[in-house]
């Protein structure tokens, strides 16, 4: 079974698009969505499809929390 992280990755990969970054290249996921030039409304409706993947909900509050996809993915892991 596929990890969190790769998980996210092929997700982002799907339905994220990064500034600057050709589809299937290389991605920090310690880099700041912001400076990556993800608009905050694209990554909402990242998350959607996030939980949707992980059979889970975000609050808003959750979401506000995620600087970066490593957050996203450490929330996930300690969701189980």
């Amino acid at each position: 079974m596929a990890t969190t992280e790769e998980r996210i990755r092929k997700l982002v990969d799907e339905n994220l698009e990064i500034e600057g970054r050709p589809l299937g290249r290389g991605l920090d996921l310690n880099a700041s969505l912001r400076d990556a030039g993800v608009p905050s409304a694209d990554f909402l409706a990242f998350t959607k499809v996030v939980a949707e993947e992980f059979n889970l909900t975000f609050s808003p509050e959750d979401c506000s929390r995620f600087e970066n996809l490593g957050d996203l993915v450490t929330f996930l892991d300690s969701r189980g």
